[in-house]
């Protein structure tokens, strides 16, 4: 985890995720938007060259004080229109007629919504990061453990073995599905939005689309078919799988705190001083990862909740519903970026079992291997004969407390029917099934899976 520091909020955040949307950095972004688009409109020939570079210059050094433009907001009802109050002062105070170019053309949700955008980019660029050194971690955990055998469970009881390897794979799959659609989401969101008083750039006559090209260049986004004042569904999208991707990490914490439960003891999460005690029991060793994985969750369901209510926006402009987007956006992203730091954490130095996991398994008795005991049975027997031979074998060794194996071994039909040898292999080692071919398939994806790219 990513040693932090700031508010008493910071322990609930990853750091590299949350850096974006500080209030230096949405100021920040705001700011870059409009020295972008004097730039643009100089291109364009609507802005002196001279007054573009004066705004860009008082743009690099305007860091009006947050707590000011907060207060300055709630009578404008956004960010923006105090801010942008700010700068044109500020470039009056180094020229005059600059100053009359400042926001020419735009209004303040262009500015809002773009800068969101810049930030989500941001953010999802250190969130990717993240994911790939979560997802290395989990393939090497798969790959190290395809022959580990551990219990199945199913409904909370014990079902049939597997191997820790593919249960480490099928966390794999759910980070793999998690980065990718996150991915699509974040490129299909890198959009600009400027369309001035109510969509169609009329303030700018002929050259709105030109500018709007150039603006899109200059900040690295995308120029959408129309402008998006009141389409709210790409970020909708980006809500949701912020959260789909929170809840498969905080599936993957989960896991691993019913693992590490004492009568369990098949895994472990890292140890350090300070980490996982209770204030009340020295013995305890708390889930300290999984649990902040798992507060995540419900967070960022309620979150992306939240987003979807701002899709029915009036007209061409919302009323309340784009002026909150910024700060839901900024929680998803704390939500999936602090489970993310908490599992990558846990799963990093994860201490595995294989002595507690077999000694669950035979603690079993040889109950786990029933279906392989009907699945043998099958070809000699039919299926619904082999089935209820099985069950009756279940129920012998209960009354007698004893092994499945022997029960089934003392069973003239079993015992006429199947080979001891045969008997005995079933009871040996788990059958591994479809379970390599699984993670070798996991395994390939993930190591396709091209690099360096927003996940």
């Amino acid at each position: 985890m990513t040693e932090r520091s700031g508010g008493l909020r910071d322990w609930l955040r990853c750091p590299s995720v949350a850096a974006p949307f500080t209030d230096d950095a949405l100021i920040g972004a705001m700011l870059r938007f409009e020295a972008a688009l004097a730039a643009a409109q100089a291109d364009c020939g609507l802005v002196p060259a001279a007054a573009a570079q004066t705004i860009a210059a008082v743009c690099a050094e305007h860091r009006p004080d947050p707590g000011a433009l907060a207060r300055a907001a709630r009578p404008a009802s956004t960010l923006a229109i105090p801010l942008v109050q700010g700068l044109t002062e500020a470039v009056a105070a180094r020229d005059a007629q600059a100053a009359g170019f400042v926001h020419f053309g735009a209004t303040s949700q262009d500015v809002v919504d773009t800068a969101l955008v810049l930030q989500a980019g941001a953010a999802g660029a250190a969130l990717a990061d993240l994911l790939h050194a979560l997802g290395d971690a989990l393939a090497a955990l798969a790959r190290a453990h395809r022959a580990t055998p551990m219990l199945g469970r199913t409904l909370l009881q014990p079902a049939v073995p597997i191997t820790f390897g593919w249960k480490a794979a099928c966390w794999l799959g759910l980070v793999h599905r998690g980065a990718d659609g996150l991915a699509r989401a974040l490129r299909e969101a890198a959009v600009l939005q400027f369309g001035g008083a109510a969509g169609t750039l009329a303030a700018l006559g002929p050259h709105g689309d030109a500018v709007a090209q150039r603006l899109a260049a200059g900040l690295g986004l995308s120029l959408p078919d129309t402008s998006w004042h009141g389409a709210r569904d790409r970020l909708a999208r980006l809500g949701a799988e912020l959260a789909i991707l929170t809840g498969a990490l905080a599936k993957i914490g989960r896991d691993v705190a019913l693992l590490m439960q004492p009568e369990v003891g098949e895994a472990f999460e890292p140890t350090a001083a300070g980490r996982g005690g209770s204030s009340a029991m020295p013995h305890k060793r708390n889930p300290v990862g999984a649990m902040l994985a798992a507060e995540a969750a419900p967070r960022a369901s309620g979150l992306a909740a939240a987003l979807f209510a701002t899709l029915p926006s009036e007209h061409e402009r919302g009323l309340g519903g784009w002026q909150n987007t910024v700060f839901l956006v900024a929680d998803l992203f704390d939500a999936a970026g602090s489970a993310g730091d908490a599992v990558l954490e846990v799963i990093a130095g994860l201490r595995v079992a294989p002595a507690a996991m077999q000694r669950n398994l035979d603690a079993q008795r040889g109950f786990v291997f029933a279906e392989a005991l009907a699945t043998a049975l099958a070809p000699a027997l039919g299926r619904g004969a082999a089935q209820s031979l099985a069950e009756a074998a279940c129920a012998a060794a209960q009354a007698r407390g004893g092994s499945l194996r022997d029960a089934a071994a003392a069973d003239p039909r079993i015992s006429g029917a199947l080979d001891p040898r045969v008997l005995d292999a079933l009871f040996t080692a788990p059958a591994p099934g479809a379970a390599d071919a699984m993670i070798d398939r996991t395994l390939a994806a993930w190591a396709a899976r091209p690099r360096g790219q927003p996940a």
